[in-house]
């Protein structure tokens, strides 16, 4: 029997605020000394009370403007219940029926084909503490808890299972890493988990309308590592059904090393959580000339600019769709051509300096692990 692909992908992103979602601590703990960026808000002690960010909350209207959501004028938080050790007060504050962006669409270019991934939601919500497992000299491990990245603004990017293929998947990623660069929202670092993603996979059926059983794939950390874990899930689940077998609900986790995705637990529904509104905070109200103001302030964002790069330049499709991936490399490039605005010789200019950028350059930065910003060479 052949079957069809479904994948749908949850992207959390921490945005770039200077303090927390719900209190005034900063939020830059990567670097911090342990529990050293915490409060009484955000180490749940009884009797604190939540203020929302509001730049936290204007960062994930523009997200949604820039990915063709729809703003509603009303928008509430509320708790997410379940018991886990690096939720300091039990409960997570995030939004649940009425988030911040509803709908909305990301277009996708796949080999030569475009492709529109529609979206479900854009929520905003807290992150949790993170847990740091050591192993004891007597043979039982144990975990610390570091609070510091309890309370940083987490933006959750929600899409529909539109996707079919693991390049899918990972052009996905990357358009939408590259557009939320490009507003500026986050340092969208997969590294130290400013970017982080989840992936829902399930197999049907060709021809079928019905979905079949999905898992929930985590801990990729890289968009080479969502294409493996991808690939990997789809050809497990295909070859439990063509076993006779049952795809079971739950969440797997992906381990790098091995190749392999592992069961972590059973997937919980949206009724193991206990919603309830959020009592201690208001409901959001988006006036209309403050969701204008932060439209009229988005930026070109990276497909606009690949096509202006191919159209302006005269740049096959596929140098200016890798010159503007990234923000700094566009920037670079577009300093670069200052240089021949006016010349007649300009699209041979550009490929020219497209070509050194994306061989020779690209190959140095590499070798030594820079970012093109981190640099000495001059565009000029």
């Amino acid at each position: 029997m052949e079957y069809e692909t479904v994948i749908g992908l949850e992207v959390h992103v921490q945005l770039l605020t200077k303090s927390k979602m719900f209190c005034s601590c900063r939020a830059d703990y990567q670097y911090a000394a342990a529990n050293s960026r915490v409060c009484p808000v955000c180490l749940g002690l009884p009797g604190a009370m939540p203020v929302i960010n509001r730049k936290a909350v204007e960062y994930t209207i523009m997200t949604g403007l820039a990915l063709n959501c729809q703003i509603p004028d009303y928008s509430k938080f509320d708790r997410k219940n379940y018991p886990y050790p690096d939720l300091m007060k039990g409960y997570q504050i995030t939004q649940y029926d009425l988030p911040l962006a509803v709908g909305g669409y990301l277009d996708i270019r796949v080999d030569g084909r475009d492709c529109r991934v529609h979206l479900e939601r854009i929520h905003l919500e807290e992150d949790v503490a993170k847990l740091q497992h050591r192993p004891s000299s007597n043979g039982h491990s144990y975990s610390l808890v570091d609070v510091n990245r309890s309370g940083v603004p987490l933006m959750e990017i929600v899409s529909k299972p539109d996707m079919s293929s693991a390049e899918e998947a990972r052009t996905y990623l990357m358009t939408l890493h590259s557009i939320l660069q490009y507003l500026g929202v986050s340092t969208v670092n997969m590294q130290d988990g400013s970017f982080r993603c989840d992936a829902n996979i399930s197999l049907m059926p060709k021809g079928a309308t019905e979905y079949g059983t999905r898992t929930e794939i985590k801990n990729m950390n890289s968009f080479h590592s969502v294409f493996m874990a991808v690939n990997y899930e789809v050809e497990r689940q295909r070859k439990v059904l063509e076993e006779g077998g049952r795809v079971v609900q739950e969440t797997r986790g992906w381990l790098d090393d091995r190749n392999i995705t592992v069961s972590q637990r059973s997937k919980e529904y949206a009724h193991d959580y206990r919603y309830l509104p959020e009592p201690d905070l208001p409901p959001l109200i988006a006036d209309r000339a403050w969701v204008q103001e932060i439209k009229d302030r988005i930026p070109e964002l990276a497909p606009q600019r690949r096509d202006r790069f191919a159209s302006q330049y005269g740049l096959p499709e596929y140098d200016a769709g890798l010159l503007t991936g990234s923000k700094d490399l566009a920037d670079f490039y577009e300093s670069a051509m200052d240089e021949k605005k006016n010349s007649a010789s300009l699209e041979a200019f550009a490929k020219n300096v497209s070509n050194w950028m994306l061989g020779d350059l690209s190959r140095l930065l590499n070798a030594e692990n820079l970012n093109i910003s981190e640099s000495t060479v001059s565009p000029a």
